[in-house]
């Protein structure tokens, strides 16, 4: 089955010489959730923006759903949901009648039951008679969700869709991810909460400087980048690392009360057995022990500045 979104050559320059994005291919599949990460300006916006048809590319070919962006313009945009980072609401409008007339733009049929489980499962159904003006910043957002997934779209585009908001709604929003995704819709996220990357993504994509860095399975990823960490509470500090250690990761942390091995644990030779062994020849003894492994942040620090 050929992807939902497809990608290809995709390039943004302006008159000013800026390249917002740099001949970026990329490739979503049907019913995944996509998280793309990258720091602020490095064309996350952009990209959505062109797919969304509000900014014109400079060059490049995309299609959702097998329909080319320009050529089907129609067709394309009822199949995309978007929730923009801005909140942009008739305030003066009831939450039901905005989300309805959301319905309507795309030219789906009236459909109250549908939209009244929708305001449910925003937690929006108590203030449907309600004017936007006189919701909360987080409310406003909820109804953001709502307009986007109004004309029920096969691919929802959420842009930093929880930024700023309270820990209620993110749970809503993660909830009503899930159930989407359920249904086999697709969803391509961008958040600066990476932890909500790491747990609800299946693939991840990097994008830095308008290039796209990297894209893979966060699990494959995970392994492939990650690192692990073990790190000794020692019984006795020490001032300085003994030069029969030199040949292992190591640093002292904690005024040297803490001895901790960075390694990668996809090799065959993690080096721990012969760290203890030789840490046992030296008298140097521990009373706690614990490993870790890096997660989706430190990668993608890692990655950003290898790409600087």
């Amino acid at each position: 089955m050929p992807p939902i979104l497809s990608i290809t050559a995709l390039s943004k320059h302006y008159k000013s010489g800026l390249k917002a994005l740099d001949d970026v291919d990329l490739s979503v599949e049907r019913g995944e959730i996509f998280a793309l990460l990258g720091p602020n300006g490095a064309g996350k916006t952009t990209l959505i923006s062109i797919v969304c048809g509000t900014v014109t590319k400079t060059s490049g070919m995309i299609t959702v759903d097998g329909h080319d962006i320009a050529k089907d313009f129609r067709a394309v945009r009822r199949r995309i949901g978007l929730v923009p980072q801005e909140v942009a609401v008739d305030i003066f409008a009831t939450v039901w009648d905005a989300v309805s007339f959301s319905r309507g733009l795309f030219g789906r049929a009236p459909d109250p039951v549908y939209i009244e489980q929708l305001l449910r499962d925003l937690a929006l159904w108590e203030k449907r008679t309600s004017q936007i003006t006189e919701l909360s910043g987080g409310m406003k957002r909820r109804v953001m969700i709502a307009k986007a997934l109004s004309h029920e779209p096969d691919l929802l585009f959420l842009d930093e869709p929880t930024a700023g908001v309270d820990v209620n709604l993110r749970r809503d929003m993660w909830a009503l991810v899930r159930k989407l995704r359920e249904k086999g819709v697709t969803i391509i996220l961008t958040t600066h909460y990476i932890e909500e990357a790491e747990e609800m993504a299946d693939r991840v994509g990097v994008i830095n400087g308008g290039k796209i860095l990297l894209v893979e399975e966060k699990t494959t990823l995970m392994h492939k980048l990650g690192k692990r960490r073990l790190a000794l509470t020692l019984l006795k500090p020490i001032a300085t690392l003994p030069d029969e250690l030199k040949n292992w990761s190591l640093t002292l942390e904690d005024g040297g009360c803490r001895l901790v091995y960075s390694f990668d644990a996809e090799t065959k030779d993690t080096g721990m057995p012969g760290l203890l062994g030789r840490l046992g020849e030296l008298g140097i003894a521990f009373r706690d022990l614990n490993t870790s492994q890096s997660s989706l942040e430190d990668i993608f620090v890692g990655l950003v500045e290898r790409a600087a």
